[in-house]
């Protein structure tokens, strides 16, 4: 029984071609913004860039290349802002401009790097605060003792 290599969503040898493949694509346009004389006067563009490319692979589930609305739905239920079916649509709509059902690269780091005010630029942010206010424990729990129980 042989599966299609992009129906396999398991890790693995298949999985890491796929994450390489993509980050080359990924990489390759990250490139073409770094040569474009629009975003020549924008502060640390390679670190900024690099971050996208980071947080879009980590939310392009399906390893096309794009964000579709159940992406777009784990990463604002990850961030805690869960958001109706309609309102991802909407979200999608300002970002691609009507054109299309799922977010390109292209779209994402145009809407990160515009000068207006969009929803994923506020949720990069977030996303960063959030990692930075609260470190993970480490360690074993402390241990409880009866009296400290509500």
């Amino acid at each position: 029984m042989s599966v299609a290599l992009s129906n396999r969503f398991q890790g693995g040898k298949a999985f890491g071609l796929l994450k390489a493949r993509q980050e080359r694509r990924l990489a390759e346009i990250n490139r073409e913004f770094l040569c474009d004389q629009k975003y020549s006067d924008e502060e640390n563009l390679p670190e900024k860039l690099a971050a996208f490319k980071e947080k879009y692979m980590e939310f392009d589930l399906n390893n096309e290349g794009e964000i579709d609305l159940m992406s777009l739905k784990r990463m604002m239920e990850k961030l805690g802002v869960p958001k109706t079916h309609l309102e991802m649509k909407k979200m999608i709509s300002e970002v691609t401009g009507g054109f299309s059902d799922t977010i390109s690269y292209r779209d994402f780091v145009n809407v990160m790097l515009g000068k207006r005010s969009a929803v994923l630029k506020l949720v990069m942010m977030f996303e960063g605060k959030a990692n930075e206010s609260s470190p993970k424990p480490v360690g074993p729990p402390p241990e409880r003792d009866i009296a400290s129980l509500p």
